[in-house]
Parts: structure tokens; sequence; C-alpha cells
């Protein structure tokens, strides 16, 4: 498989060069040349098959050209070893719980994946002789940092930089990629989260600082970092059919901030999994919301929110989005949004209709909340039509912002022993401006 820039100026890639550079050359993201469609025995039967069956079956559609069978096969296994089950929580609205691996966050199975592959490629290297250290650089809102931490944590041969906005994520979520040390370097910015991403970014177009150290990212930006998390759709739309619903009634409805998840699904959907349509629910960051309603693409600075994952002013994934249904920029932009909204519909909702959500659904159900998945949750409540069934992501587990679900249901919310391990461990950061020049500079000692 090739892939190509969504900027159109850079080399197309195999496999390897788009996972290890992460960014095209041009400063686009890479996509792959075709997306291929998966057997319909394969679909048929998926409501039968185990989670991590169906996840290899669309692993070796995405991958099967570049990493032979055995050795994706042990990789997929061995990223996915827990489950992701969907919940009902009330009438037809189910949550697909995406936190029951190793940091309670949905973002494991991309980093602990990527992980592993990024490991396969340098194994292939060092078989020919090369022997280089891959530097992993990975802005976060929240969830990305303490993911890919873990799932690159003592991973030989690869060393993490994890840039996060100072103040701006959550207690917990910075304890678990602050604390690691080994191979995790945390870079506290005094900015916010596209600050962060504008530094990775800038990282990987400078030439002096490549020819000093061999640099990719672990962000969504990776295609190996965002493609696994398709696995996540093929499992709860195979698990909503075993429970009797239609796949021409199901809809999905995930909440997005820098966009790579609901873009895995989008992917998932052009490989022919059957969905009826998607809902991108945003908190009050909502530069994608209002380019559905009028075609406009306008970013700007991120606003702090209560569902601070997703405090993204400028999200990266969206060049995919369009690149996908432009089929490439063959399409007009007006055919293209035309595409995207006969698809795709949005939600936004500022701080007090995310609370809201989260009180009326535990009072309700019972069912806590995390404030993300509440976006996803109240979006389904107000847009699900009569005989679809909906699903949304609950994207972390609720006590990674136990302050605020406390505070906002008036619970004591049990941390998890994985979580409170963590919490135990000392703080290692970095202090660093948003000025890039700094970061170079810090980044040319190393």
């Amino acid at each position: 498989m090739k892939y190509y820039s969504t900027n159109g100026q850079a080399p197309v890639a195999d496999l390897r060069k788009a996972v290890v550079k992460g960014l095209a050359e041009d400063r686009g993201l890479y996509m792959p040349e075709e997306i291929h469609k998966l057997p319909k025995a394969f679909l048929n039967d998926m409501p039968q098959m185990r989670f991590q069956d169906i996840a290899f079956n669309v692993a070796s559609a995405f991958f099967g050209d570049d990493v032979d069978l055995d050795s994706l096969q042990d990789l997929v296994y061995d990223t996915l070893q827990f489950d992701c089950p969907v919940i009902r929580v009330k009438d037809n609205i189910y949550s697909l719980e995406l936190f029951h691996g190793p940091t309670l966050a949905f973002k494991d199975v991309g980093a602990r994946f990527m992980a592993r592959l990024l490991r396969y490629f340098i194994g292939k290297a060092e078989g020919s002789g090369a022997n280089r250290l891959v530097n992993v650089l990975v802005a976060t809102s929240g969830d990305t940092g303490s993911a890919v931490a873990n799932g690159f944590l003592g991973v030989e041969g690869i060393h993490v930089y994890v840039l996060y906005p100072k103040g701006k994520v959550s207690p917990i979520q910075e304890c678990q990629f602050t604390t690691l040390g080994k191979n995790i370097t945390a870079i506290e910015v005094d900015g916010v989260f596209d600050d962060c991403q504008a530094l990775v970014k800038s990282a990987f177009m400078d030439k002096e600082l490549n020819q000093h150290m061999m640099l990719t990212s672990a962000n969504s930006i990776n295609v190996a970092r965002f493609l696994p998390q398709a696995f996540y759709y093929f499992n709860a739309v195979a698990r909503l059919i075993a429970l009797g619903h239609k796949p021409e009634d199901i809809v999905v409805c995930v909440p997005s901030g820098n966009f790579g998840n609901i873009c895995a699904a989008l992917f998932g959907h052009a490989m022919g999994m059957p969905v009826k349509r998607f809902i991108a629910a945003n908190n009050a960051n909502d530069i994608f919301y209002n380019y559905l309603q009028t075609g406009k693409y306008e970013p700007k600075p991120s606003k702090q929110t209560l569902a601070n994952a997703m405090d993204v002013g400028d999200p990266s994934n969206f060049a995919r989005i369009i690149n996908l249904y432009s089929e490439n920029g063959r399409l007009t932009p007006e055919e293209t949004h035309q595409r995207i909204t006969s698809l795709i519909s949005g939600a936004t909702y500022n701080d007090e209709q995310i609370r809201e959500a989260m009180r009326q659904c535990y009072k309700e159900t019972g069912y806590i909340l995390d404030p993300h998945g509440a976006c996803g949750y109240r979006a389904l409540q107000e847009q699900l039509q009569p005989g679809e069934v909906g699903i949304f992501c609950e994207t972390a587990h609720p006590a990674k912002f136990k302050e605020k679900v406390d505070d906002i249901l008036g619970i004591d919310v049990e941390i998890p022993e994985r979580l409170a391990a963590f919490m135990k461990g000392e703080k290692q950061s970095i202090p660093m401006t948003k000025d890039f020049e700094d970061f170079k500079a810090f980044l040319m000692t190393r």
C-alpha cells in the first residue's frame, strides 16, 4: 500500500515511511491510495466473532500489504488484551465503553498498536544494519499523552516526548505521563493544546532538527495511531447486530476534538462497515459544527472547557475527512460538503449543557458520564429519529476527571487501582515556552 499527502506536494510513501515520519514533507497528512472493501462474508460473520478476530480482519485490509500476516496477528492480539463492551444506557441509546485499556481511555488501542508496529519496522531496520533512536513527539490535550506514554513505555529504540498545555489537563491525566521516567519525557508548555501541536508540526518541518534526530509523531496525524481505532466501531456494530438491531438503523456518535477517532470510524464505513449515519459531537470548540452548517472551515483559537480533551481549535484530521469525501480533490468544495453532510451531522455544547447531560443521565439511569461522553449522549438524545438505535463513545473512565464529575453529580467517584497507582508517582516535567526556537534548542541538546 502506498500513502500520499493530503497537500499533494510530497512523494508517495510506503507504510514504514508513513509511520516513521508521521507527517509528509509538505506538512500534509498521509492517506492510503486505496481503501480495501471488506468481504461481505466477513461483515455477515462479525456478530459471531471475537473482538480480536474482527480487529485482525480489519487490520489485514489496512496493513496486510506491508506487514506479514503472522506478525500482524501477533501485533493485534498483543494490543487487544482487553475488551470494549457495549452497555445499554437508556431506551435505544448504548454506550461504547472505550476505557478498559491500560490508561482507561480510548486512545490505548491506537497507541499500543503504533508502538508495536513502529518496533516491528525498527527491528526490520536493525536487521539491515541501521540502528538509530526514534524520537516520538506527541501533543496532548488530555488522554493522548497518557495512552502514548504508557503504550511506548520501555519499548527499546524509542524515546517519547509528551507536550501538554500547563494547567489544562486533569491532575490524574497529568500523573499518567509525568511520573513514568525511563524513555518518557514530559514537557509542560505555557500555552494551549494548539500551541503544543504547532510545536510538534514545526519540529517535523525543521531540516536541522531532523538531521540531528529521527522524529515521528504518535498523535492521530500518524496513520498507525488513528486507523486502528476503526477496530472499535466494527466491534460495536457487531455487538448491536448480535443484540437484534438492524445495521440500517445504527447511528454512531463520536465526541470529537482532533477528529482522529471519528476519522477512523469513517474509514471503517468506507471499507463497508454497515452504519446508517454519524454524529460528531463537539464541546464549545465548534469549528467542525460550523463547517457542517456553512461549508466554510474557519479554525480559531481553542476554548478551555469541561471536556478538555476536545479543546481543539484547528482539528488536524479535518484534512483527511475532506480528502476522503472529495476523492482526493476531484470533487468541488460544494460537492464535498454535500457528501459529508449527507452522512455526518454535528452538535455543539457549552459547559452548562454538558453538566445538564451528566446530571440527567445519572438521575435517570445511574450511569456516570465523563464530560466528553456527555456530549455524545446528549447529541443522541436530541438527534435520534424513530426506529434508530444510537451508540456513543464513552471515551475515558469518569475517574480521570474525578474533580469535575464529583462536583457536578455530588458523588465520590471511585478511583480504579490503575489510576491510583499513577497518582503515587513523582511528577517529572520540563517547563517550556510556546516559542519553537526554545523547543528546538532543547531537542538539539538531546
